[in-house]
């Protein structure tokens, strides 16, 4: 269940503001001041906007195995997370209809690895997946639909943990899955 403060911050982390955030002091400095002056150093305000990458994610797989990436943000945490659907269509299943292991590791990558990209300062990104573990409790059917969260647990400077998963109709958790992503933050200057 959401919270008012979890939707507040929700709902700031998709305008760019960041719940709770205060702009630290500026030393004094250059010509009034006793100190050098002091550079300010580019940064980007608030979650970095994301929302190009809706729907498939910029993987057409996405979408053609029937999933779509829909909201996301940045939790007072600096912790992303995204949201979206999944309706399996016939080439996410077997001939039984019931959607293959590998769709929901692919669709729980894709996940997991925007809500840290949502996360991360603009030029920084995830350079790739170092370890993934998927679980499939219940199995999920052709045409039934399924809700998809992806959030990260934990960033660190060279890696993120992340953790997802897929919820049915009743909110039963059908899989889920958590895994460790490298990050390249060479291009942020970090």
């Amino acid at each position: 269940m959401l919270s008012a403060a979890g939707d507040a911050s929700r709902a700031a982390s998709r305008t760019g503001a960041k719940a709770g955030a205060k702009a630290a002091p500026r030393p004094a400095g250059g010509p009034a001041g006793n100190l050098p002056a002091v550079p300010e150093k580019p940064t980007a305000p608030g979650p970095r906007n994301m929302d190009r990458w809706l729907g498939d994610g910029g993987m057409p797989v996405i979408g053609l195995v029937g999933g779509a990436l829909e909201t996301y943000g940045v939790d007072g945490e600096d912790l992303g997370w995204v949201e979206g659907s999944f309706v399996p269509t016939a080439l996410a299943c077997n001939p039984h209809g019931v959607v293959q292991a590998g769709v929901h590791s692919v669709l729980f990558d894709a996940c997991m690895n925007f809500a840290i990209n949502a996360a991360l300062p603009r030029g920084a990104r995830t350079r790739g997946t170092l370890e993934l573990k998927t679980e499939t409790m219940r199995p999920a059917v052709a045409g039934e639909p399924y809700r998809l969260r992806g959030e990260v647990t934990r960033m660190a400077r060279q890696v993120a943990f992340a953790e997802a998963s897929m919820r049915d109709g009743d909110g039963r958790v059908v899989s889920r899955s958590t895994a460790i992503f490298l990050l390249d933050r060479e291009r942020a200057g970090g």
